[in-house]
C-alpha cells in the first residue's frame, strides 16, 4: 500500500469514527487536519506521522460518553488508533506509531499531557485554533446549544476556556493566527456581555 492509499484509508477510518456534527465531527478534523499540514510545511515537520495523528485525534470522541473508566477523548482515540494502525497493511516503525500515539494523547486542552515535540505541537495548537475565530465562536455556541446551554453558558465557556486559548499555543506560527482569531472573539464576548 501505497504513503497516499494509506492517507485515505486512515482518512475513511477517521470519518466512520467521527461524530456526525460541525462541532467535534470530521468538518473539526478536516480543518485541524489543514492546519498541521500549513503549519508542518513551514516548520519541516515530519508530515506522515502529524497526518495520521491530526486525522485520529478525535476518533474516540463518541466512545468517550460511555466509557466506564472516564477516560478523556485523547486517551481513547489513542487505543483506537494502535488497534487500527496494526490492522493496516502499511507498516509504520514502532516509533512512529508511539509517536502518533503520543501526539493524539498530548493534543487535548483537557488531558493536561504537555506535547514535547514539534509534531506534538503543531497539532495541539492546531486543535485549539480551531477553537478560536469565526468557526470557533460557531463552535462554541453550537456545542452550548447542543448541550442545552443558554447564553450564560456561551459566555462562562468563552470565559473558562476559549479566551485562554491564544495563550496557550506553543510555536510562533500559531500564535500570529491566535492573534487575529483571537480580536473576534473578543469582540464577540465584549459586545454579548452588553447586549445581555
Amino acid at each position: 500500500m501505497l504513503e497516499k492509499e494509506f492517507i485515505s484509508a486512515v482518512r475513511d477510518f477517521a470519518i466512520k469514527n467521527s461524530e456526525k456534527d460541525d462541532i467535534h465531527g470530521f468538518p473539526h478534523v478536516e480543518r485541524v487536519y489543514n492546519m498541521c499540514v500549513q503549519i508542518g510545511n513551514e516548520l519541516n515537520a515530519n508530515l506522515l506521522v502529524l497526518k495520521i495523528s491530526a486525522l485520529l485525534h478525535d476518533i474516540g470522541r463518541i466512545k468517550e460518553r460511555t466509557d466506564e473508566l472516564g477516560r478523556n477523548h485523547a486517551e481513547i482515540s489513542a487505543e483506537m488508533t494502535v488497534n487500527f494502525l496494526n490492522s493496516c497493511d502499511f507498516k509504520l516503525s514502532q516509533k512512529e506509531v508511539n509517536n502518533i500515539i503520543r501526539y493524539i494523547k498530548s493534543h487535548s486542552f483537557s488531558n493536561n499531557i504537555a506535547p514535547e515535540t514539534i509534531e506534538a505541537k503543531i497539532l495541539s495548537d492546531a486543535d485549539k485554533l480551531d477553537a478560536i475565530g469565526a468557526i470557533g465562536l460557531y463552535r462554541t455556541i453550537g456545542f452550548t446549544v447542543q448541550n442545552k446551554g443558554d447564553v450564560d453558558r456561551v459566555i462562562e465557556h468563552l470565559e473558562n476556556k476559549i479566551i485562554k486559548l491564544k495563550d496557550l499555543v506553543y510555536l510562533d506560527s500559531s500564535k500570529k493566527i491566535a492573534e487575529r482569531r483571537q480580536r473576534i472573539i473578543l469582540e464577540f464576548y465584549n459586545q454579548i456581555r452588553k447586549e445581555k
